[in-house]
């Protein structure tokens, strides 16, 4: 890049290792941390037992048990020792259940500007918020980023949102990023790095900025980031760590790619409506419609300010009779805060039920609604079946909408509930000296001692399968033919019946695709080899990468779409999974479920360019498709997945 540069690109300037930083060129970067969450990293940890790793050659890795808390059998805690001993074994931090969710933890105790995070999470994005290019990415990636090897990307472009103006009262971070979404729907920032500047950064904190930045998964971007300027500052010297601060800025005049600019003035309440981020309206279109439950808590909202406001606003007040409301804190040492600042008790008086420091209902473990009921929450996604119920109605909201909400009982604009209830506009005091609890993070063990751990693996555990490489000729049929903007969460469901499976991978495979065909995992063990159509967007949403690896499981050769979500593209290629693109809509409207498609000499034309053509042996018709694989990535899937392929380099 010449001229004035993007913070954005002095980031990957700083950690580029090899490529152009050209958009769509792929790019290689040195990460310097690495996060992992207990419903992705035990796949990780699988993976570098397989890589037969010795020690973690990062700066700092760590590991954290926030999303399947809930012990309801052996399978979370069997998982929960598995994890904790692999830790010991290879050098990562442990954070424990309860310690909270991973990206405010992590926030909190790690995030250091300038440097590169690669997580096996999609919200990793949130450390943005602090002046970091922090990347989620499939569970491999990390693995492979835990070993020492660079992250591959696609380069991205720098997409610039210049903030001007202040956050009116009762409006907050949440509604900004629900106006991106608004603007630009769950595909708007794909292969795209959302960089925000401007005047407006001066009223957000570096917790407001990090609900912004988390959210920016849900836009489909690689990462977002902002500047490390006083508010990081003041944020890290209140974490005891004000010698990791860096300052770190665009230069003036930056060059963006693509630019968009938001009046932060201008702003109102809004709210998504179910079953996507990117439906999203204002409250006051949506005003009375009746809400059962109201859950505050997740990574999206994970900030002191984010409790203290709700608490703020049912304080005196009882919920209402019809409404479960359900108070998730992010982190142990907010819950410590919260408590010393009396707001866990004006929740509770409120009719508040307090659960413990993690995601629960966001991933569908616990929390699950009463089919059809409205369900109005502060978390980042709202996919059909996420909840853990299928006929769910989930809408995303800010604390403060959640919070009116909650006592009327209905969907409130917090600026209606104000002004009835005579509550003048008062933000949340900050506690002077934050509850820094550095000591629930397990530190790495010396070298030697670790080199002497034995894993902890209970029968749960089942390791990683093998998988053959890419037939040169390949005829299968099409098993399921799906519309645009498939979740990871459709493929892979979470929720409190598939998620203590996520180590047994035969077992977690029978739940694959059942959200939209239950017939899928029998029939597709059943035929073998087989493909997937798809419309765009195809893999949005979580980075479980078990949404690649239980179809590849079960048969799958192929997925041919429109187009797909980054991560789970990329996810694709590491199990030797082919991601093929229609270059004419018409073909996909052609193709049908239960067709035969036919390859001949895939791995040579794989290896020669970007098309292949496929022959639909039922309609006698022949598709043309692209595919956006590295000459790396074919080798992988011609291999077999890049395990198998580092194998095969000895």
């Amino acid at each position: 890049m010449s001229g004035a540069r993007t913070l954005a690109g002095k980031l990957i300037d700083e950690h580029l290792i090899s490529g152009n930083p050209v958009p769509g060129e792929e790019i290689a970067l040195r990460i310097d941390q690495t996060l992992t969450q207990d419903a992705t990293g035990t796949l990780v940890m699988q993976e570098l037992e397989a890589l037969r790793l010795d020690r973690a050659k990062t700066r700092l890795s760590a590991q954290y048990v926030d999303h399947n808390l809930l012990q309801a059998d052996e399978k979370n805690a069997e998982d929960h020792a598995y994890l904790r001993s692999a830790c010991r074994r290879f050098g990562l931090w442990f954070s424990r259940a309860g310690n909270g969710v991973s990206h405010p933890t992590h926030m909190q105790r790690f995030g250091v500007p300038g440097s590169t995070l690669a997580g096996s999470d999609s919200h990793t994005c949130a450390a943005g918020s602090l002046g970091m290019l922090a990347v989620g990415v499939g569970g491999l990636e990390v693995a492979l980023a835990i070993a020492g090897q660079p992250l591959y990307l696609r380069m991205p472009e720098i997409w610039g949102i210049r903030l001007t103006g202040d956050l009116p009262e009762w409006v907050s971070a949440k509604d900004v990023v629900l106006e991106m979404l608004r603007r630009h729907g769950v595909r708007g920032g794909v292969h795209r790095i959302i960089e925000y500047h401007g005047p407006g950064l001066r009223g957000l904190s570096a917790m407001d900025r990090h609900v912004i930045a988390n959210m920016g998964a849900e836009l489909g971007a690689t990462a977002t980031v902002f500047p490390a300027d006083d508010a990081v500052r003041a944020f890290l010297r209140d974490q005891g760590r004000a010698d990791d601060f860096r300052e770190l800025a665009a230069d003036s005049g930056a060059d963006y790619d693509v630019t968009d600019e938001i009046d932060l003035t201008a702003l109102e309440p809004l709210v998504a409506r179910p079953s996507s981020p990117g439906n999203v309206v204002a409250v006051r279109e949506v005003a009375g419609t009746p809400v059962d439950q109201v859950v505050i808590g997740s990574s999206a909202n994970p900030g002191f300010r984010d409790f203290a406001v709700a608490a703020s606003l049912v304080q005196g007040r009882q919920v209402a009779g019809t409404v479960s409301f359900d108070v998730n804190p992010t982190s142990r040492q907010t819950l410590v805060d919260l408590t010393h600042a009396g707001h866990v008790t004006d929740l509770l008086r409120a009719g508040a039920r307090i659960h413990q420091a993690g995601c629960l209902g966001c991933i569908g473990m616990g929390q699950a609604p009463a089919p059809g009921r409205n369900s109005l929450r502060t978390f980042p996604r709202n996919f059909p079946g996420r909840s853990g119920t299928p006929d769910d109605s989930v809408w995303l909201c800010s604390p403060e909408t959640a919070a009116a909400s909650a006592v009327t009982g209905k969907i409130t604009d917090p600026r209606e509930f104000a002004k009835e209830h005579d509550l003048a506009w008062r933000a949340p005091a900050e506690p002077d000296r934050p509850a820094v609890l550095d000591d629930v993070v397990t530190a790495p063990l010396p070298p030697e001692q670790a080199a002497r751990t034995e894993l902890d693996k209970g029968p749960n555990i089942s390791g990683l399968p093998d998988f053959t490489g890419l037939p040169a000729d390949l005829s299968a049929p099409v098993l399921l033919k799906l519309g645009d903007d498939v979740s990871t969460d459709e493929i892979s469901p979470a929720g409190a019946r598939a998620l203590p499976l996520r180590s047994n991978l035969p077992k977690l495979a029978e739940f694959t695709f059942t959200r939209i065909d239950e017939d899928y995992p029998r029939r597709a063990g059943e035929t073998g080899d087989h493909f997937v159509v798809a419309g765009r967007n195809y893999g949005q949403g979580s980075s479980r990468e078990h949404a690649a690896i239980t179809a590849r499981y079960l048969g799958l050769r192929a997925v041919l779409a429109l187009s797909f979500a980054r991560i789970h593209w990329q996810n694709l290629a590491n199990f030797g999974v082919l991601a093929l693109e229609f270059t004419d809509e018409a073909d996909y409207q052609d193709v049908e479920a239960g067709d035969m498609l036919e390859f001949t000499e895939l791995p040579g034309c794989l290896a020669a360019g970007s098309e292949v053509l496929v022959r639909n042996t039922t309609r006698e018709r022949r598709y043309r498709l692209r595919h956006r694989l590295s000459p790396r990535q074919v080798e992988a899937v011609v291999a077999g997945g890049r395990i198998p392929q580092l194998a095969q380099a000895g």
